[in-house]
């Protein structure tokens, strides 16, 4: 898996069980794409503790896909659902019931 689109999945799913500071140290560094430089001057910090900070936030963001399997369980269900609405074109029914579900999985 991409780097970038792992570390966007698991903040998407953990984010929220992290602290302000690692939130804005680690949204600069993977959404804003923000240089380790650039990440630690925005925040008064040495380019080194720039750098093992999200280091240390990846890594408990990944312990807590280990632990609790969200994103696999969001990756076997999202595919399904994805095939179901892709072979069900013709049937507006059965589309309109297979989009509700994406935008549950989605939400």
């Amino acid at each position: 898996m991409d780097k970038i689109y792992e570390q966007t999945l698991l903040y998407d799913f953990y984010g929220e069980l992290l602290n302000d500071h690692q939130k804005q140290v680690f949204e600069d560094a993977v959404f804003n794409d923000l240089s380790l430089s650039e990440v630690a001057e925005a925040h008064g910090i040495s380019r080194q503790a720039a750098h093992d900070l999200i280091r240390r936030v990846t890594m408990t963001l990944q312990g807590y896909e280990e632990k609790l399997h969200m994103i696999d369980r969001f990756k076997r269900i999202e595919a399904p659902a994805l095939k179901i609405r892709d072979i069900s074109s013709d049937d507006l029914e059965i589309r309109r019931y297979a989009e509700e579900i994406l935008e549950v999985i989605n939400a």
